[in-house]
């Protein structure tokens, strides 16, 4: 982008304005071309774990570009393609088919015909398909569908205006007049499910940057007409990655080790027959490439093999990030355990004697509490979809004429607070049949709905009421940490750790959250969150968050609820107690309820017995008073 006010941060070039995302600039609409427009360009990252699961060789973000070098930026990145092109202008209401050619350096678009120049507004609404497609509505067609003559149905003129009136609010009070023959017509049913279709307007099978026919493919998706700033445009498919120290790391020389998994034939290598003369002809040049020895590379080979063979993930064929990640945070210790940008170190919840009982209670539910110093997490975008998050069948790649190489990402750096509960007491609870009972009303909902295939990748093969617990506490904990770590709540993620495996996998089952910061762009590491998961710190925050659950503003219509949200996704759980921005949450606010962490009727919540200890002794307390 060429104005230095069209600027947009490195991380909103992932989520929300990443390949196919629509952003509004001070009054111009671009969407963000493919990776194509990137050449050979972007700061490239390495993360050896997530482009296994994806797929490529490696991963690129955009360069960020130095005060007083705007000119230069549409040639070092990522590419906005001004969306929609038809245009009207605020005064006359005249209507303007925008092209490349009419663009100027450093200007907006404008009006020529009224004084003073006003600048050109998009049009609001546009047309997608299931298939994720997008284009401009056909807006000539749209005037002339109800002529009532021939000659007028057939005009091919594009001389149109954007009249409102002053009759109605709605749609019908929104027409397009063409100034040549004099049809006109409101939107009125524009937005209905066969709108465009009975006028003979069709998908045209491309995206806005895609504009000679050799990109288009034949697309018999109904296209539906929506408001460009609606939420059902654009569903970025993002995965992300905690940078952990490599299981196949034979000399504890991580640095080489990550080179190495992170080769561009690293792929090729591992799918070689160990007989064959490409697997030494891969060794040699992975080596070369890499600036190590064969056999370290050769090392790495069969510790990797070996660590894949030890911990196989039989419940889907996709990799499992999590499962590295849960390990390694649970194989933390007193001292700092630091492999390149991952420093964590075990602590105590609080002091070694419990004062009272409720604390007593906490600390037999959690297992251990472990502060990440410093974190790096890298987050990649591997496609879009549009009108609703379908299925992988239906994912626009980034790259949408060929298998992508690489994928544009993300890093940040910042610090965490990982907690993980007792394996013995999380089984008993979810145990109770009242508990499943509940827990399979809301997969219920989830199977019907249809972010299924999106939520299972987080869940697992089944909804376990200790994803839901777990989940809720992670949104409360966050909330809480928004107060008293210094962070705000938009610059917190979380990551749920609660799958269980089945038997013969290998795989341990999962009992944990993962709280850290991530806008390290804009607020970084500071040290507010690890001070907070310090002995003298956590264990008040703890209580004071269940406090803080066990009411809401909109209760008892949120504590009574049987589902919210949409599809019905969530039980007690609303805005006013419970939801986050929804950049924090993995699951976009959804598959969470307050009763299974506090309880209610005959549903036991998991830490109900510390809230009525802590109750008692705050009602001791006043009477001794």
């Amino acid at each position: 982008m060429k104005d230095v006010r069209r600027k947009i941060r490195r991380t909103q070039t992932i989520s929300p304005f990443g390949v196919g995302g629509i952003i509004d600039l001070q009054g111009e609409s671009f969407v963000a071309s493919d990776i194509r427009s990137w050449g050979g360009h972007g700061d490239k990252i390495e993360s050896p774990r997530l482009a296994r699961k994806l797929g490529v060789q490696s991963f690129r973000s955009a360069p960020v570009v130095p005060p007083g070098k705007m000119e230069f930026v549409s040639k070092v990145g990522p590419v906005y393609t001004r969306f929609p092109r038809w245009l009207f202008c605020p005064h006359c209401r005249i209507m303007t088919f925008w092209r490349s050619e009419m663009e100027r350096k450093d200007r907006q678009p404008s009006c020529g015909r009224c004084t003073r120049n006003p600048q050109l507004v998009p049009m609001r609404f546009i047309q997608v398909c299931r298939n994720g497609h997008m284009s401009d509505v056909d807006w000539r067609r749209w005037a002339h569908s109800t002529a009532d003559s021939p000659e007028r149905r057939q005009c091919q003129r594009r001389r149109l205006r954007f009249v409102t009136t002053p009759d109605s609010s709605g749609l019908d009070a929104l027409e397009i007049h063409c100034l040549d023959c004099r049809s006109q017509r409101s939107l009125e049913g524009i937005s209905q499910k066969n709108g465009l279709k009975r006028i003979g307007i069709h998908c045209p099978g491309s995206q806005p940057w895609q504009l000679g026919d050799d990109e288009q493919v034949e697309c018999e998706e109904t296209p539906r007409v929506v408001q460009r700033g609606a939420s059902n445009v654009y569903f970025p498919q993002v995965y992300s990655a905690i940078d952990i120290p490599s299981p196949s790391d034979p000399n504890g020389d991580e640095k080489n080790t990550q080179n190495v998994l992170g080769n561009g034939l690293w792929k090729d290598f591992m799918d070689a027959d160990e007989e064959s003369p490409m697997t030494d002809a891969y060794r040699k040049i992975i080596a070369k490439q890499c600036e190590v020895s064969e056999e370290f590379v050769e090392t790495v080979r069969i510790r990797y093999m070996n660590d894949v063979a030890a911990r196989p993930n039989s419940w889907g064929t996709d990799e499992d990030l999590s499962i590295d990640e849960w390990a390694a945070f649970t194989a933390a210790t007193g001292s700092a355990r630091s492999g390149g940008d991952f420093a964590v170190r075990q602590v105590a919840l609080g002091s070694d004697s419990a004062d009272t009982e409720a604390v007593e209670l906490l600390a037999q539910r959690i297992d251990r509490v472990v502060v990440a110093d410093r974190i790096r997490e890298v987050r990649a975008l591997s496609g879009f979809s549009r009108y609703e998050p379908d299925s992988h069948e239906r994912l626009i790649s980034v790259n949408p004429v060929s298998k992508p190489q690489w994928l544009p990402a993300v890093e940040s750096y910042g610090e965490g607070i990982f907690i993980s509960f007792t394996g013995q007491i999380l089984q008993n609870w979810e145990s109770q049949e009242s508990i499943r009972a509940w827990t399979r009303k809301i997969e219920e909902n989830m199977e019907a709905s249809f972010q299924v295939d999106r939520l299972r990748e987080k869940t697992g093969i089944e909804l376990l009421p200790r994803f839901v617990m777990l989940h809720t506490l992670a949104h409360q904990f966050i909330r809480q940490l928004s107060y008293d770590s210094g962070y705000n709540a938009a610059s917190l993620r979380e990551r749920i750790y609660a799958k269980k495996y089945p038997d013969g996998s290998g795989n341990p089952s999962q009992a944990g959250i993962f709280v850290y910061t991530a806008a390290g762009d804009s607020e970084g590491t500071l040290g507010g969150l690890v001070r907070q998961g310090e002995p003298a710190n956590l264990l008040d925050t703890m209580v004071r968050l269940l406090e803080s659950a066990q009411w809401c503003s909109q209760d008892p219509l949120c504590a009574d609820s049987t589902g919210r949200s949409l599809a019905n996704l969530n039980r007690a759980a609303c805005h006013a107690c419970t939801l986050l921005p929804e950049t924090c949450c993995e699951t976009g606010n959804t598959l969470l309820d307050r009763t299974l962490l506090i309880g209610e009727g005959n549903v036991t919540g998991f830490f109900q017995p510390v809230i009525r200890a802590a109750l008692e002794e705050s009602a001791e307390a006043v009477d001794a008073s």
